[in-house]
């Protein structure tokens, strides 16, 4: 089935299928209903099945999900055994963390460049990444890189994007508080810490849960 048939809001919840299904491989778990994989996503089971159903039959009524095969079928969909290549741009105390866990669980994406403006950090490396001067981002050749994270000041943060998107990056994960500007074809992620955490206070606040669980 085509990729832009399957709704955004099933693809965003492939990754967190495949991780715990990972987990439960390691665990020796060999299959699996939609309502047990419920109880460990903290998703309703309906979705589950109507998340699965987008790509044909993936189990079977009576028996459940065999763990392995669908742990293959999300490995190979999620494209898991290619590596996505990443840069940081801006490595003050957020890109620092990011550096330093690199997504080492995951070993389909790594960072593999960072860039900053201190020159105590340009020429040092961070785990297994070296860290470059902005000012090589227009020149560097970083091809092979299409997805950028961005953690720069919120002054920086268009200028330095639409550098990236000159460079042939197409993915963006933005750390910052602006809201960018770019070309349609660019993808671009929001991550608004501030914003997560007062909207999590307001809903604990009006939206009590007798149930709590994760979203």
């Amino acid at each position: 089935m085509a990729q832009e048939k399957i709704p955004q809001a099933t693809a965003k919840r492939l990754p967190l299928y495949y991780r715990v299904l990972q987990h439960l491989s390691e665990s020796g778990k060999q299959r699996i209903s939609s309502s047990e994989l419920s109880e460990v996503v903290k998703i309703d089971s309906a979705t589950i099945r109507r998340d699965f159903s987008h790509f044909g039959a993936l189990g079977k009524k009576g028996y459940g999900y065999h763990v392995e095969r669908l742990l293959s079928f999300l490995r190979n969909t999620l494209n898991q055994d290619e590596l996505t290549k990443v840069m940081l741009i801006g490595v003050g105390n957020l890109g620092t963390a990011l550096l330093n866990y690199n997504f080492l669980k995951n070993n389909n994406i790594k960072i593999v460049k960072a860039y900053d403006t201190n020159a105590h950090k340009v020429g040092t490396m961070i785990g297994e990444t070296s860290i470059h001067h902005i000012d090589q981002l227009a020149t560097d050749d970083n091809h092979d890189i299409s997805v950028a994270i961005l953690t720069v000041p919120a002054e920086a943060a268009q200028s330095v994007a639409e550098t990236l998107v000159s460079g042939g990056v197409n993915g963006i994960l933005n750390f910052t508080p602006v809201r960018l500007s770019l070309p349609k074809d660019i993808r671009v992620h929001h991550i608004d810490l501030a914003v997560e955490l007062q909207t999590l206070v307001y809903f604990l606040n009006n939206f009590p849960l007798k149930n709590q669980g994760g979203e």
